[in-house]
């Protein structure tokens, strides 16, 4: 097991009383100290900044349910406090679920003809959110679980259930009652997946990994969608 890295300082002191007092009263003696065991950190932050939408697979065989649905995405950025380099990436926030088809509201409900109004299709959105602060950090180190390809950190906070899930975004089966947050990038989350394991190889040892999460100011509860899965409305109440 790799040791964790001495952080050496220069100390100086003229107190004949310390033990690293070197002279006969001199004074200001420089002295090598080890001051403490340090242990870098690999930091995740989802921001409340929406960059753009994705589709994901809704894995319903009902031939009248879209296939796809459209999911905002969000600018996420990872860095660690030794090399500080910086990744930028996109990920999802909201969770989903098929609910029931609606009729979309427009010319034909007005006229009371609403049977002639096409369908669309509602999903209810479960998604984690900080409660209390602006912004709330997790420890989620001891979480992550490397499968093949797919990278995931799978913990629980306030009751919820909640993973971060990195791979083939087309092959996650969300599973009711789970919040994800799905990595999106142009190598099915391989981008991802290799910078995480860079960083924890060039630290030398199993780093912390902390999840910062930026509180978003409006998020919606339920999502209508046309039949090809577009977005048609956010509900927010």
């Amino acid at each position: 097991m790799p040791f964790p890295e001495l952080n050496l300082s220069l100390g100086l002191t003229d107190n004949d009383g310390s033990v690293f007092y070197a002279g006969s009263g001199e004074g200001k003696v420089i002295v090598k100290t080890d001051s403490a065991l340090k242990k870098y950190s690999i930091n995740i932050t989802i921001s409340e900044q929406e960059v753009g939408s994705v589709y994901l697979n809704t894995h319903l065989k009902d031939a009248e349910i879209p296939a796809e649905i459209e999911i905002p995405v969000y600018q996420m950025i990872v860095t660690d406090d030794k090399t500080n380099e910086k990744e930028i990436y996109k990920v999802t926030r909201d969770t989903f679920f098929y609910k029931q088809q609606t009729k979309k509201k427009g010319l034909w409900s007005f006229l009371g003809l609403k049977f002639l109004a096409p369908n669309n299709f509602l999903f209810e959105n479960i998604p984690f959110e900080p409660l209390k602060e602006e912004m709330e950090t997790y420890d989620i180190s001891k979480y992550r679980k490397l499968n093949g390809d797919e990278l995931t950190y799978s913990f629980q906070k306030d009751g919820q259930a909640i993973q971060i899930f990195a791979g083939d975004i087309n092959t996650l089966k969300v599973v009711k009652g789970v919040s994800y947050f799905v990595i999106v990038d142009e190598k099915k989350g391989q981008r991802f997946i290799g910078d995480i394991l860079y960083r924890e190889k060039f630290l030398k040892l199993t780093p912390s990994v902390k999840l910062h999460l930026i509180k978003r100011k409006q998020v919606s509860k339920e999502m209508e969608t046309d039949k090809k899965g577009r977005t048609d409305r956010l509900i927010y109440i």
